[in-house]
């Protein structure tokens, strides 16, 4: 059994984490941090538990430490990050120097040149990188990251549309006001409203992307040439990011043979991973957040309303923003980091 370790357990991915991680049959949660003001308090109440199950009994009465590594025990062998990225780029790096492999889904540092951001079913081999992240740095542990919750939406059906020659992409993103955190966006900005913009997010979409989809040759991250654009929105649905997407391609499949490429996305043999990557409709309104957010226990991509266009296609999909977009994905990536025997 592996002893793991939580950091920023108090916010909302933090929580997903921790519902994640509670009876999952290879890894123990040993440690959960947050803030100064919540060090000393059990979990039970230093968390404003908003996770739709209740708060795990074997948890509750954890005594939240302070987010440092001293704090935490000595048999800890993995650490989960989920603060924000103005705190993790401060202390992520302490706790790599301890000797600690942090599994990270905060957005410092994914598009470092030494830092693995990685899908396990789209770019597991990128892992390699770790070997030259330790000789730069000098670090006993390891930084390894999982993408923003738009990018991993998207990129698991770009994988699969490469084989017809992936150009280009345009994606414009419907994304849940979870995607925001607690208390990210006002009831009175987003009801009966749509805000055409989410700061850095489409950035992050059009970097983060071609990262994922580039080889790794032995000693370097090569990113894909893909050109990727896009146009990010929030709307008032609670969980779950829809995207609309626009991709060029050399070859002119027909829609039939996307939706045979989605399904033949290839899986991974691991706890939290769904036994289906990309699940297909063929109905033109399908996906949706309020049906399929929960396929495959939230880790499941979803995609469907494939259309041939005269560059390529055009379709819908829809991720789980706090558990395969978030917590899940760095869970995932944590089973992918024990398997390979990086830990």
């Amino acid at each position: 059994m592996t002893r793991v370790a939580v950091l920023g357990a108090t916010g909302a991915v933090g929580q997903r984490f921790v519902q994640l991680l509670s009876g999952h049959p290879d890894f123990e949660i040993a440690a959960l941090t947050a803030s100064p003001a919540s060090a000393g308090r059990p979990y039970r109440d230093a968390a404003k538990w908003r996770v739709d199950t209740p708060i795990p009994d074997d948890v509750a009465a954890v005594e939240v430490v302070e987010t440092d590594p001293d704090s935490l025990p000595d048999d800890v062998d993995l650490v989960f990050s989920s603060l924000p990225s103005s705190v993790a780029e401060r202390v992520e790096s302490g706790f790599c120097e301890a000797g600690y492999v942090v599994s990270s889904n905060s957005s410092n540092e994914r598009n470092a040149d030494d830092v693995p951001l990685v899908i396990p079913e789209v770019n597991p081999d990128h892992l390699g990188i770790i070997d030259v992240q330790r000789d730069r740095r000098g670090w006993d542990g390891a930084l390894v990251k999982n993408p923003n919750c738009s990018t991993i939406t998207v990129v698991p059906t770009l994988h699969a549309l490469d084989g017809f020659g992936l150009e280009r992409t345009h994606v414009a993103t419907l994304q849940a006001v979870s995607g925001a955190g607690y208390s990210g966006v006002t009831s009175m900005e987003i009801l009966d409203n749509v805000i055409p913009h989410i700061g850095g997010e489409e950035e992050k979409i059009e970097t983060e992307s071609r990262k994922l989809l580039g080889e790794f040759d032995g000693s370097q991250i090569v990113w894909h040439d893909v050109e990727v654009s896009a146009s990010c929105n929030r709307v008032a649905t609670l969980d779950g990011h829809l995207e609309n997407v626009w991709a060029e391609l050399s070859e002119r499949p027909s829609s039939a043979a996307v939706y045979e490429a989605f399904a033949a996305a290839p899986a991974q043999d691991l706890h939290t991973a769904p036994e289906t990557l990309i699940e297909t409709f063929e109905e033109p309104d399908r996906p949706q957040p309020r049906l399929d957010r929960f396929l495959g226990d939230g880790m499941a991509v979803s995609a469907g309303g494939v259309q041939e266009t005269p560059t390529g296609v055009q379709y819908n999909c829809l991720a789980h923003n706090t558990i395969r977009g978030a917590a899940g994905a760095s869970v995932l990536n944590g089973e992918l980091l024990a398997r390979e025997g990086w830990l």
